[in-house]
């Protein structure tokens, strides 16, 4: 039987905090698929499309990754893909509340369904999407952060 999880985010941008969560995951898992979420109520910086591309892009060199966008709720995607399991990175307990709670509506809606957390490598814990945009869109170096091509695009973006 296949192991398949599914990595849900915005992911705007996704940063390398997240592809070190999938690095380690993809060890785990038979097939890891980054779930690219429209949510258009977070006002993300990229369409759903450049988001896709800047994760499709970033994950290239990681064997067993599929980065597919998706507009519908989690569940049911999870579900179209084949999968049982959700998979969520906690970079500190002010993370755990939110996920928590995600956690417990996804098992609400969809009982056979099951979320597990990894935490982020320590050299990651601290970047997150929302400081990354704020450090580019005040003109700073992010290219530790994030592959080239989302620091490239960042520029274009926020500049």
């Amino acid at each position: 039987m296949e192991l398949c999880v599914v990595y849900p985010g915005t992911f705007d941008p996704i940063t390398n905090g997240h592809v070190d969560l999938v690095r380690r995951a993809c060890r785990l898992f038979d097939r890891l698929i980054v779930a690219v979420a429209e949510n258009p109520a977070k006002g993300t910086a990229f369409t759903l499309e450049e988001r896709v591309t800047m994760a499709k892009d970033a994950l290239r060199d990681i064997d067993g990754v599929e980065v597919l966008g998706f507009s519908n709720l989690l569940v049911d995607f999870v579900r179209q893909q084949g999968a049982n399991l959700i998979l969520r990175g906690l970079r500190a307990v002010s993370d755990f509340e939110h996920e928590f709670q995600l956690s417990g509506m996804n098992r609400k809606l969809a009982p056979g369904i099951e979320t597990i957390f990894l935490t982020p490598d320590e050299a990651y814990g601290y970047i997150s999407s929302g400081l990354v945009r704020e450090i580019a869109r005040l003109g700073g170096d992010v290219s530790e952060f994030v592959a080239p091509a989302v620091e490239a695009a960042l520029r274009r973006r926020l500049r």
